[in-house]
């Protein structure tokens, strides 16, 4: 079976969780790679076949989505260009992990798309959700990357379609360790405001990754790291615990670890407000912003909070057989999804040949 695996290359979650399943897929299928997104800080060490700049998200200094500059980029005309170019055609299967444009070009040709990953599991009504739901968010989630079937992953199995993340064979073979420093990954927050405050709890050292560094600089109590995906895995296996997003690997691998966590859903994004819920449910620690009640929320976290006990076993390879599985499935049975190149089609926006 011929396989175009498509990945979101904005932020470093999506990439990271396709470095231990490119691997273990290619030796299941003929596989090719299609990465799409432009501010990703982690690589894939791995021939990618096709690339785009694709629809990239943005983020401001203060802990929220930048809708001025996530709009700038977005580039309609091309996109759909790109949608009817892609060569999805040449494949028997699309595996889509939340990337617009294979997703789109597969519908437009016809070509069986199954979504695969954290987002995917939004399929499902069973996925929490916040207490005020946004239409909005509720829309692009279920339609941003329409797909004929989904699997999906998350922090529980809250539906039969969905699984416990798949954790990195690195992460793995960790021997967890606790040391004096706490691991901070917050890049939706400016260095200086983050640096400001963890000074401030002097009794305490910071491992603060940013991508505004290019070497490892200190400053008082916190120590400045560059993004690399082993520095980080080593420093999270040693630390106290995890100050960062309520996005998905990074709160899940530090849970494995034994970790115990404190989350900052990032403004305006709506999937991070559904797993401050989800992580909130398990126990973990939510903060919605850094206000000025924030430093002494973390106090309380750092003296008082304790690690949330899960249960996270290896399914790599049965996950990946089950996503393989969906073409035979999806031909039996068909599927019917909503999408924009159904939209743009009535209109005339696409013809092909």
């Amino acid at each position: 079976m011929k396989v175009l695996y498509a990945i979101q290359g904005t932020g470093n979650g999506h990439i990271a969780r396709a470095r231990e399943i490119v691997p273990i897929l290619s030796k299941m299928c003929e596989l090719d790679l299609f990465i799409s997104g432009s501010n990703s800080q982690v690589q894939l060490p791995h021939e990618v076949k096709l690339r785009s700049k694709g629809l990239s998200i943005f983020y401001d200094k203060s802990g929220g989505v930048s809708l001025t500059k996530t709009i700038a980029n977005i580039r309609p005309k091309a996109l759909i260009r790109e949608i009817k170019e892609l060569p999805v055609e040449k494949y028997d299967l699309i595996i889509n992990d939340f990337e617009f444009i294979s997703a789109h070009a597969a519908l437009l040709k016809g070509v069986p798309c199954v979504g695969f990953g954290h987002q995917a599991a939004f399929r499902s009504a069973a996925t929490p959700r916040p207490r005020r739901r946004d239409p909005v968010g509720e829309l692009i989630l279920k339609h941003y990357a329409p797909a004929d079937s989904a699997i999906g992953l998350h922090f529980d199995r809250y539906a039969p379609s969905i699984h416990t993340p798949i954790i990195r064979s690195e992460v793995r073979s960790l021997t967890p360790q606790n040391s004096r420093h706490f691991t901070v990954y917050l890049p939706h927050y400016d260095d200086k405001l983050l640096i400001s405050i963890l000074t401030e709890q002097k009794d305490c050292y910071w491992h603060l990754f940013t991508k505004n560094v290019c070497s490892i600089n200190t400053h008082k109590n916190v120590t400045l790291l560059p993004i690399d995906s082993k520095n980080f895995t080593q420093s999270l296996a040693n630390s106290n615990g995890l100050v960062t997003g309520a996005g998905f690997e990074s709160p899940a691998e530090a849970m494995f670890l034994g970790k115990k966590v404190l989350a900052l859903p990032i403004r305006g994004q709506y999937e991070q407000k559904c797993n401050a819920k989800a992580l909130k449910m398990m126990g973990v620690t939510v903060v919605k912003k850094i206000g000025k009640r924030f430093p002494q929320k973390l106090r309380t976290w750092i003296e008082t909070a304790q690690p949330i006990a899960v249960n996270y076993p290896d399914m790599t390879e049965q996950i990946l057989e089950r996503v393989l599985s969906q073409k035979e499935v999806l031909q039996a049975v068909g599927s019917e999804v909503f999408s924009l190149p159904t939209i743009f089609r009535q209109i005339g926006l696409f013809r092909l040949g």
